[in-house]
């Protein structure tokens, strides 16, 4: 970990680090946090620090979400005819949150994936459903070294 003026702090492969200005390059720069905002329900009483976590979609999720999820959302609902709102109102989640899903704008989170595919009798998982296909994705792939001989001279 590199800290001082040169630190940049970046996201790579899931994780935040922070890295010399070469290293860089190989992720996407995250903003350094704030100070926590302070939050004050009742005058007069203690402030208390606002924690904002950030997540990764992708950590949270069981498979590989399909890539026309919004898509499939949004023909789906019309075909039961329902409206974004019926469809909100049926899960428990705002309008908006489903009108930045179907548009593509936002990956949905587990749970909220779960809740529209309970819904709305549909699947926004690809993963093997068939044991030998589970099978064949668990085996060891070739690879390039495999198949490599290197000849040494003696």
């Amino acid at each position: 970990m590199i800290t001082g003026p040169s630190a940049k702090r970046v996201r790579i492969e899931g994780a935040e680090l922070e890295v010399c200005g070469q290293c860089a390059k190989y992720g996407v720069e995250v903003q350094q946090p704030k100070k926590p905002a302070l939050k004050r329900n009742v005058p007069g009483a203690k402030a208390t620090p606002v924690v904002h976590h950030r997540r990764d979609a992708f950590d949270m999720m069981d498979g590989e979400i399909v890539d026309d999820y919004g898509e499939r959302i949004r023909k789906a609902r019309a075909a039961r005819g329902m409206s974004q709102k019926d469809l909100a109102l049926a899960v428990k989640e705002k309008e908006m949150l489903i009108k930045k899903i179907e548009k593509g704008d936002l990956i949905p989170e587990d749970d909220v994936r779960k809740k529209i595919e309970k819904e709305l009798l549909i699947r926004l998982v690809d993963s093997p459903e068939d044991p030998i296909e589970k099978r064949r994705a668990d085996q060891v792939k070739t690879t390039f070294g495999d198949l490599i001989s290197i000849k040494r001279q003696p």
